[in-house]
């Protein structure tokens, strides 16, 4: 099938690669002329796992190609997908105008039948609106307005796409439902769902799930910080929710907060469409307050370890991405986190595996990155642990007690035993579990 892509962010990037890799002609469209041309020369503008090598075979065998010509994208294909971005508004509501500005260049470009599709996370009745916009310009016999939200996590973005849970296709269009089955049947060989519904379900859909996710994580978040007051282990009792077939084991991790691209703004929309409707969504309102004071839990156990005087101290922090196996920093809880200890007087010193490029874009020279997790720690009086990445699960506790001047680990993914931590002799601070004084 030949399929355009509009936007080559990170969902219209590995949806243009992965359709291209099931044997499609995809051409990905982005106004940004110097993405599109460093995209041509085969640089991959985000990081994401396995992406690489499918972007690479396709280019070279002639099934992925890149423009800034809307107007050859489309006359070339038969489906387009609109990948755009959403940003939040100051009220919180999904931000449609690129969406709808793409929308109204269509109305002048389609002259042949073309399935139109919002892959793009938008607010319920978007299809309406974009149906709208485009048949200003197009008779309503030349193209359907499909929704289909994606389900990608960043890290696993590449298999999800490949293997997915399900496929959600809003559509009422017998013609259109067709094309969507053959569009997707490569991918749901071992049987999971292709689910078709009305366009406001499937928008509503994605809404619903990522605001479920949040909510679960946190919950969990509430139970830990219960747990440090009542003197409760946080991992005993997620192991003993999670092993509970009807709550699952998945997303039941308390730390810092969450953050990303989705789950912040998505709880947000989710949050405005109710007030819109005039429904008051309590359980989103508190998840919302909650998160935004979890993110700031590990500066303040920091700060109160220091008796409010983080003047001439120096804080090591391992992990900037908003979670591993990704450099994006949209929302990241170390973001909060490094604003609250500058604003303390603290020194920063911090080292990510992917995310240093994007932070020193944000903070210049106000923190120090470093060449590694173990420079970061060099005269360091604590280390602070914000993203968990693999290579900080077992590091060399010797090495660090020799480097570090102050000894004492404040962790927000939990990821060391507490009888380690006492055995090492360090001072050890995490989330829901009891303090180690070493």
């Amino acid at each position: 099938m030949n399929i355009a892509v509009v936007g080559t962010g990170y969902v219209g990037l590995v949806t243009g690669t992965c359709f291209a890799e099931t044997g499609n002609h995809v051409i990905c469209v982005d106004i940004d002329a110097n993405k599109v041309a460093r995209m041509k020369r085969g640089e991959i503008p985000i990081y994401e796992p396995g992406l690489d090598l499918l972007f690479e075979r396709n280019t070279r065998q002639g099934r992925l190609h890149f423009t800034t010509n809307l107007a050859e994208a489309v006359a070339a294909s038969e489906i387009i997908f609109l990948a755009l971005p959403t940003p939040p508004g100051e009220d919180g509501s999904a931000d449609l105008s690129y969406v709808l500005g793409v929308a109204e260049q269509l109305s002048r470009l389609i002259t042949d039948y073309k399935v139109v599709i919002d892959k793009s996370t938008v607010p319920v009745g978007t299809a309406d609106k974009v149906h709208a916009v485009i048949a200003k310009g197009v008779s309503p016999d030349l193209f359907d307005v499909v929704s289909n939200p994606e389900f990608l996590r960043e890290g696993v973005a590449v298999e999800d796409f490949m293997k997915p849970d399900r496929v959600v296709i809003g559509t009422q269009s017998e013609r259109a439902k067709k094309v969507m089955r053959q569009l997707y049947e490569p991918f749901v060989r071992q049987g999971n769902p292709i689910i078709f519904m009305d366009e406001h379900s499937a928008e509503l859909t994605k809404y619903a799930a990522n605001s479920y996710l949040a909510t679960r994580i946190t919950f969990m978040n509430e139970i830990a910080n219960l747990c440090e007051i009542l003197g409760a282990n946080v991992d005993m009792v997620r192991m003993g929710m999670g092993s509970d077939s009807r709550i699952g084991k998945r997303f039941l991790f308390p730390g810092v907060g969450y953050g990303g691209s989705c789950f912040p703004k998505d709880v947000q929309a989710l949050a405005r469409m109710a007030e819109d409707a005039h429904y008051d969504f309590k359980i989103l309102s508190s998840v919302m307050t909650v998160n935004t004071r979890q993110r700031l839990v590990l500066a303040d156990k920091i700060k109160s370890y220091f008796n409010n005087n983080l003047q001439g101290k120096t804080i090591a922090v391992w992990g900037l991405a908003f979670k591993p196996n990704t450099d994006d920093i949209r929302e990241a809880p170390a973001l909060y986190i490094i604003d609250e200890l500058l604003a303390a007087g603290a020194t920063v010193k911090a080292y990510d595996p992917e995310a240093m490029p994007n932070v020193k874009a944000r903070y210049g020279d106000s923190i120090q990155l470093t060449a590694d997790q173990y420079e970061t720690l060099i005269g360091a009086d604590a280390l602070a642990i914000v993203t968990e990445w693999s290579l900080f699960r077992t590091p060399s506790f010797q090495v660090m007690k020799e480097l570090m001047k102050g000894k004492a680990i404040f962790d927000g993914r939990n990821l060391y035993d507490l009888d380690v931590m006492e055995e090492q002799g360090f001072y050890y601070e995490s989330i829901g579990r009891e303090t180690v004084i070493g």
